[in-house]
């Protein structure tokens, strides 16, 4: 279980969803069985149902940033920009220079040195170039985010393959996104309405936030034969005092914890202690969950499908049983259930339900 050919499928690539559903908890919702790997289907705004009053629902705050900036080189010739670090950069905004981390595209690596033009009120010059990112100190002439707000491009994934839309910036986004930081997001929380969330308070469920900062290297591929190898990138993370108490004070009580996220999950496990108890603090998170992992707080999950040999489809496959994702995903795959960020969901606990939709 630990080659990274454990951890492939072979999925339609017209699967691969392109656009968000029309309406956020109308997605499929299929539901797995930890015990026994039984699947149920299900539409997303089921999950009133099948979470319990008793519950903690655990949400990834963090806000997508318009991170991909298009400009030119002072020869004239034309970059693409990716910032990767902005929590790390950000405070340091007001003073008009704001030097973070990027992935640059150009037809020739730039030099440090080397200045880059994003319009009249932004330029940049290259500092640095080290673990294949480069330093970059911008210079703007007002607010750095009020720039980025009206030049930059929300950062879409990779596997979805059309120009990016005014409409991803709401749509790319977690309805309850508010620390602005990421570059791609926590896309298990799409499918939430806020009309479904204030439902779920009524039942009694309590909401928690906590905070990780979803960076680029969440789509970097796993390129070691036995993944125990691979190192995971890092990504900064924050829990509140509120957040901690909240689930600690659910874990007294015998309730469960339910994740949305592979980012949550990560999150929260690497914040507890050995014993499951959460600790406030911020920091960087580079945990790396396989198959062999214990979890220490996480009772269950909301989550998407991942792709093929991915640190995502790892994690899930530790949570839930290799043989049981991969059973899960044919048996999606079979029904035409729509992958990645923009597609269908998954719960996986260890409850039982019968099939609530028709899926012919």
């Amino acid at each position: 279980m630990h080659s990274i050919d454990d951890y492939d499928y072979e999925l339609p690539e017209a699967l691969i969803a392109q656009t968000p559903a029309e309406k956020r908890d109308h997605a499929r919702l299929l539901h797995l069985n930890l015990t026994r790997g039984a699947v149920s289907h299900h539409r997303f705004d089921d999950i009133i149902t099948m979470l319990s009053p008793s519950d903690t629902l655990v949400v990834n705050d963090t806000e997508v940033i318009p991170a991909r900036l298009f400009g030119k080189k002072a020869t004239g010739g034309k970059i693409e920009l990716l910032i990767v670090n902005y929590p790390e950069a950000a405070p340091n905004t007001s003073e008009g220079r704001f030097t973070c981390e990027c992935l640059i595209r150009a037809s020739k690596a730039p030099k440090p040195g080397t200045e880059l033009f994003f319009g009249p009120d932004l330029s940049a010059v290259v500092k640095d170039f080290q673990n294949n990112r480069f330093l970059v100190e911008f210079r703007a002439e007002t607010a750095f985010e009020d720039i980025l707000d009206r030049q930059g491009e929300v950062p879409l994934p990779p596997y979805i393959r059309r120009p990016g839309t005014e409409a991803d910036r709401r749509t790319y986004q977690t309805v309850y996104a508010a620390q602005k930081g990421a570059v791609a997001a926590p896309t298990a929380g799409f499918h939430f309405t806020r009309g479904l969330l204030d439902r779920l308070r009524q039942k009694g469920i309590e909401i928690a936030a906590i905070t990780l900062h979803v960076s680029y290297g969440t789509f970097m591929p796993v390129r070691e034969k036995d993944i125990r190898n691979h190192r995971m990138h890092s990504e900064f993370y924050r829990i509140s005092e509120d957040t901690a108490s909240t689930l600690n004070r659910a874990k007294s009580e015998g309730r469960r914890i339910v994740a949305v996220g592979t980012t949550s999950v990560r999150t929260l496990e690497y914040a507890a202690d050995e014993a499951g108890w959460i600790c406030p603090h911020s920091g960087f998170c580079d945990l790396f969950i396989y198959p062999g992992y214990r979890f220490k707080t996480v009772d269950a999950m909301i989550t998407n499908f991942h792709l093929p040999r991915s640190t995502l489809l790892m994690l899930v496959s530790a949570f839930a049983g290799r043989e049981h994702i991969l059973a899960a995903y044919k048996e999606a795959i079979r029904h035409r259930y729509r992958f990645y960020s923009y597609g269908d969901a998954m719960l996986i606990d260890d409850n039982e339900f019968e099939s609530q939709r028709s899926l012919a």
